[in-house]
């Protein structure tokens, strides 16, 4: 019992993190990567699409994405999704290819960014604590069923504790990458 606890909690203390790090490409630095563009909806005849599914997305240079449409009447589709989504980005057509540049962040806005980012790495946090209480309280209610006996538990609870301290300081170290990324000129 005790075994497939800890691999279950590991497992979704994997998945936060693997959340986490999702976040976190979210989060736009001044450098351009595709990743940013990855939750831009288009309405292809009007099904809501994923960009990536309707466009080839690639990196143009250091700071500008190039998009190309697979079909030409999409153009202006993609172009209008990429300006009104939250990103605070602004297309350029130019032909078939779509640029997008990325605009240099302000020092003001840095600071923004590094709040969320530290906002989410709590919340990480908070989700990793969570699945250690889960994990504690199944141990406790498995002694008080006597499946297991105090030694065992006692020892389990100090591995899923050594579990939850590696992954939180993973999302701390995530995090530390992440700050430095958004303060780099």
């Amino acid at each position: 019992m005790i075994p497939e606890l800890k691999k279950s909690t590991e497992q979704r203390m994997g998945k936060s993190i693997d959340a986490f790090k999702s976040d976190l490409s979210k989060v736009r630095t001044g450098r351009a990567h595709t990743g940013i563009l990855d939750h831009v909806i288009i309405d292809y005849y009007g099904t809501p699409t994923p960009l990536n599914q309707v466009a080839k997305v690639t990196l143009l240079d250091a700071r500008t994405i190039g998009v190309s449409p697979f079909e030409k009447k999409m153009v202006q589709a993609v172009e209008k999704a990429i300006r009104e989504s939250d990103l605070g980005l602004n297309p350029a057509a130019m032909g078939e290819t779509i640029r997008v540049p990325m605009p240099a962040l302000t020092e003001e806005r840095r600071k923004e960014l590094i709040k969320v980012v530290r906002h989410e790495a709590e919340n990480a946090r908070v989700a990793v604590r969570n699945l250690r209480r889960d994990a504690n309280h199944a141990l406790k209610e498995a002694l008080k069923k006597k499946e297991v006996s105090e030694n065992d538990e006692r020892r389990a609870q100090d591995e899923v504790q050594k579990l939850t301290d590696r992954h939180v300081t993973e999302i701390d170290a995530l995090l530390q990458q992440k700050e430095s990324e958004l303060m780099a000129v």
